[in-house]
């Protein structure tokens, strides 16, 4: 059975409409589920990026702070002095040095001075002072790992939930013409490709995020190491 003009007409018109629809078109048309879903995927992408510069700048921060205050703790010449003065500072390697002040300050104070004891409790005290540090950075990086894993699953239930919307439009209207189907599947596919927006940054971001703070990690051990082989020589002084 052949289309007569008109309809041929008809369905040229419905498929040019469906090629060239808007993004909010798709979603304006998507089912209540869909809608749902698109909405979910797009705050999340938001809160990703926010996340990412709000995070961007906070890690930069930290990593210049900590790397001055490293360079110029090397060129002190008295370190109580550099404590006093500096030592007192809300940034990760500033930290470090006041756990080893401290520790070292109190275990000094006794008459007699256990050597081996105050060695453990001053790298116990900095090993420590380096982990909070670290977590207290990566506190809110599960969350990017989370919409990175989670996103395109949830973008695929919408795509899943609108195709199967289109087949039921199908059997409604018995007619499996293209330009009866490809509404459906459009917002069946926009929810996944929301789904992958929200994702892809949040996978990226992730990676390199973890990867800076790695790299602070292993400064912080780095600058505690050679912190604790300044007061362990001093320790060998006193008698």
């Amino acid at each position: 059975m052949s289309l007569s003009m008109p309809d041929v007409g008809l369905a040229v018109g419905s498929a040019a409409q469906a090629a060239t629809i808007s993004p909010l078109a798709l979603f304006l048309q998507a089912d209540i589920v869909v809608k749902v879903v698109m909405l979910g995927l797009l705050l999340a992408s938001i809160w990703t990026w926010a996340m990412i510069i709000g995070f961007s700048f906070t890690l930069r921060k930290a990593s210049r702070q900590s790397r001055a205050f490293e360079q110029d703790f090397w060129k002190a010449e008295d370190i109580d002095r550099f404590y006093e003065a500096r030592g007192k500072s809300e940034f990760p390697a500033a930290r470090v040095m006041a756990a080893g002040v401290t520790e070292w300050r109190r275990s000094t104070a006794q008459k007699v001075i256990d050597r081996e004891g105050t060695r453990d409790r001053l790298s116990t005290a900095m090993s420590s002072t380096i982990a909070a540090e670290v977590d207290r950075l990566s506190d809110r990086l599960n969350i990017l790992a989370t919409i990175g894993s989670v996103a395109p699953f949830v973008g695929l239930f919408g795509t899943v939930w609108g195709i199967m919307r289109a087949f039921t439009s199908i059997a409604a209207e018995q007619n499996s013409s293209l330009a009866v189907v490809a509404p459906g599947i459009a917002e069946a596919l926009f929810a996944t490709a929301i789904g992958l927006f929200a994702a892809i940054p949040a996978v990226i971001a992730y990676n390199r995020f973890s990867h800076g703070i790695n790299r602070m990690e292993s400064g912080l051990t780095r600058f505690a190491d050679g912190f604790y082989s300044t007061l362990s020589r001093e320790l060998e002084a006193q008698r």
